[in-house]
């Protein structure tokens, strides 16, 4: 199993960024998925969930600014996020997991400046 994230990067505040992650390794449409991130010195945190059957869940920090989705046929799971803040800074990882399955990818770092 593999969860490989890209899309990260540097931007400044009010600007926005699509973070992708391919999957391969598992069945992925049985699966819920999932983006987290981990601020400097902080712990990892649910930024956005998308279940199997297509219902969704957000950190009340991001709602209304990020839309999680998925491509079953490409196996990719995405996060869009508008309107970056500063405490958006973080590194931002996909989740993929099931009741005896949890897999995460490497991260991508996202910097919001300013």
């Amino acid at each position: 199993v593999r969860l490989v994230e890209s899309g990260g990067g540097f931007v400044q505040a009010g600007e926005s960024l699509r973070l992708s992650c391919v999957v391969s390794g598992m069945f992925f449409p049985a699966y819920t998925v999932g983006w987290y991130r981990q601020p400097p010195g902080k712990q990892r945190e649910l930024v956005a969930g998308l279940s199997n059957i297509g219902s969704t869940n957000y950190a009340e920090s991001v709602k209304g600014r990020f839309a999680i989705s998925r491509d079953n046929l490409k196996r990719m799971v995405y996060l869009q996020m508008n309107s970056l803040k500063p405490e958006d800074t973080a590194v931002y990882y996909c989740n993929a997991g099931r009741v005896a399955d949890d897999y995460w990818g490497q991260g991508t770092q996202v910097t919001v400046s300013s």
